[in-house]
Order: C-alpha cells, then structure tokens, then sequence
C-alpha cells in the first residue's frame, strides 16, 4: 500500500465500494484474511491502471506545454487555451509529485523529506539496495554456494538450527513465591478486547513501515478504519472465545540485513522478523 495512492482521486471511493462487496464466509480471522487478500489484488489491478508509464506521460504533457507557450509568446493565448494550458501545467505538477512520492516510498530512505523531486536519485537508492541487498554468493563452512536454490538451503538450515531450541534443563519456579492478582486484576487480564484498546493499538504502529506477509500496513488500516474496524473487531473476538488463529495469520518473513558492506557468511546479516497486521495487533 503505497502512501500516494491517496492523492490520486477515487482512490478512497474505490477501496470502500470494493471493500463493501466482498462477501466471505466463515469465522472471523479466516474472513479477514480473505478480504486482505482480495482488496491488495484489486488495488494492484488499480495502480498498474493509474500509474503506468509515468514518464512518458509527463513528457507528452511537456511537449503540449511548450507548445501553449510559444504560441502565448507569438499571438497570445485565448481564455479557453489559457484554460487548458493551466490544467497541463497542474497535471504536470501532479504526475511529478505522485512519481517522486512512489519513488520515495520504494527507496525507504526515511531521512529524506517526502516529495523531492529529484526522483533520479530515489531510483539509484533503490537499485543500490537491490544489489547491496541481493545474496548472490555466500561462503557456508569454507564452501562457496552460488545460485538461488543452493543459498535458499543453507539460509533455512542456518535459522532452523539457530531458533531451535535445544533440550536442556531449565530451573523451575515452584518453590518461588508471586504476588497474587486481585479479582480485578484477573478480570482484566480476561475481559473482551474492547474497539478504543484495539484502535489505541493500530494507532500506536507506524502505518508506512514494511509490511509482512499480509501486505498490508496500518496507514491502509488507519486511512479505512470504519470500514475494516467490524471485521477487525470479529477477527478478535473470535479469537478471545476460542483461542485460535487462522492458518497464516501469524506467518513472519524474516528479512536478512548486512551487517557490513561485504557480507561473506550468514553470521554477517542481522536477522529482523516482519509480522503481518493481523498478529501485531493482537500481540498488543
């Protein structure tokens, strides 16, 4: 979910008409899921529509520009083709703002300010995380592996081996004493979650960090909040009653950052876990 996408008109008109469609059946969590689902392929259908070719776009607009302003300089301009050449210089304006906005968003260089036009450079941060990022060889116990599968293998088994936890003996708490809750206390640790702690949670997140498997980030969840806020409130009431979770829902990626500027071996990427909204907001 791309910030921009908010200033591009009947994109807020969008969302809730195809939100309000869609019909899913089943028990809370599984029907947010789906609906998640649905709406990220709808939206992506709706961006290739209103933001191909960019570019080229501008520069036709450009060209026509030009064009008013040299015949403004000739003969002057009448009111309606005043008129027209101040809706080329808005859109003009408009499509460069929106190319930079996406550009910027894409780069995830957060130091920049939102907006500067200089979109060159946000593609050059961006095609130089690709290659930085990129782990096209690797040295695992002095072999070198090269190629996707073999790095593939050797990233699982690492981070299978390192998260296992091994059976050793750990010291019990029995003979420990606690203090004991009050029946206030206890009800509070299991009273229902109510819609103000929930939208408190979602408004604690930050809405434009990299989302997780869901695809989903809470400024998408924040801008929509009335329209999501009954299935979300389902989702989790669902899941005080029964204490389950949906197949997925607590699906993480884990994202691998060099640790130096020439990574060799997995031991030289920090590990981070990307969790999806759903599962966050509940681990609140």
């Amino acid at each position: 979910m791309l910030k921009c996408w908010k200033d591009i008109p009947g994109y807020n008109v969008f969302v809730r008409e195809k939100w309000n469609s869609f019909q899913v059946d089943g028990w809370g969590g599984y029907v947010l899921k789906e609906k998640f689902k649905m709406i990220k392929a709808a939206l992506r259908d709706w961006h290739l529509a209103h933001t191909q070719n960019i570019p080229s776009r501008i520069d036709s607009l450009k060209v026509r520009q030009s064009a008013l302003d040299e015949k403004g300089e000739e003969d002057g301009l009448s009111e309606a083709e005043l008129t027209v050449l101040h809706g080329v210089s808005y859109d003009i304006h408009s499509l460069s703002k929106l190319h930079a906005s996406i550009s910027w968003q894409q780069s995830r260089s957060l130091w920049l300010k939102e907006g500067d036009a200089n979109s060159k450079y946000f593609h050059s941060i961006l095609a130089s995380r690709r290659r930085r990022n990129a782990i096209s060889v690797i040295q695992v116990d002095g072999v070198t592996l090269e190629g996707v599968n073999p790095i593939r293998q050797a990233v699982f088994s690492h981070f299978e081996s390192h998260f296992k936890a091994p059976n050793v003996e750990r010291p019990g708490v029995e003979d420990l004493q606690f203090k004991r809750l009050n029946q206030v206390e206890v009800g509070g640790l299991i009273k229902p979650f109510s819609e103000a702690e929930v939208k408190q949670a979602v408004w604690d997140c930050d809405s434009y960090k990299s989302s997780g498997p869901d695809g989903i980030n809470f400024g998408f969840i924040k801008d929509f909040w009335v329209e999501l806020r009954g299935d979300v409130m389902r989702f989790l009431i669902d899941f005080h009653r029964n204490g389950r979770l949906s197949k997925g829902i607590n699906a993480t990626f884990i994202a691998l950052i060099p640790k130096t500027d020439n990574p060799q071996r997995l031991n030289d990427f920090r590990p981070i876990s990307l969790v999806g909204s759903l599962y966050k907001i509940l681990a609140k």
